[in-house]
């Protein structure tokens, strides 16, 4: 695995990568910027355990770069980016370290804009807003949307039914498998999610 990191960085061509610390509080984070061609960089913080720090970056890297992806494909006018927190958002979670991370995205000067993802929730976002104007998804009471779940998965829904309709014709099918006499090659879902923009 020497060097994957770096290779990823050339490959896709990401603009920024940085390394949060902050002993004092336990922060141990990384922001990945992907692309800042059509707009700022937008993606969820994360906060998950990962058994190598090496794999919290790559996590960082591959989901920015989605969100690029899912961006354009949308037709929005933002880059894609992406922040993870190392640690177990059950046990390791305090409001320094939150507030922590948010010094770090505010000192991007709005090149990353952050929201809820797995293991932080709109609580820590408005913890966040405390030293950050940089997020994107707030309670209504703070002027925000509120609770972006049933948005992410109807999206969800949405890109289920796209790739079923590109391997099978239909996107009716309800939660059974394929007919048997179907066989779909090898990478055409991952085609068809592409297509639809949903990786």
């Amino acid at each position: 695995m020497t060097g994957r990191i770096f290779e990823y960085l050339e490959k896709y061509r990401f603009r920024k990568v940085v390394l949060c610390h902050n002993a004092d509080v336990g922060l141990k984070a990384v922001i990945a910027i992907h692309s800042t061609d059509l707009g700022p960089a937008c993606g969820g913080l994360r906060m998950w355990t990962y058994e190598t720090e090496e794999d919290a970056i790559m996590d960082a890297l591959r989901l920015g770069r989605g969100m690029t992806y899912k961006y354009a494909a949308a037709g929005v006018n933002l880059g894609g980016g992406k922040a993870v927190i190392i640690g177990d958002p059950k046990t390791q979670k305090t409001e320094a370290l939150i507030r922590a991370m948010g010094r770090f995205i505010q000192s991007l000067n709005g090149e990353y804009r952050t929201g809820e993802d797995v293991g932080t929730t709109l609580d820590d976002m408005e913890v966040l807003y405390q030293e950050t104007e940089h997020v994107i998804t707030l309670p209504e009471y703070c002027g925000g949307a509120g609770n972006i779940g049933p948005a992410t998965a109807l999206g969800v829904q949405q890109a289920m039914k796209a790739c079923a309709q590109e391997v099978w014709g239909s996107d009716s099918r309800s939660c059974g498998s394929p007919p048997r006499d179907h066989q779909a090659p090898a990478g055409q879902m991952c085609a068809a999610a592409q297509a639809s923009g949903t990786v």
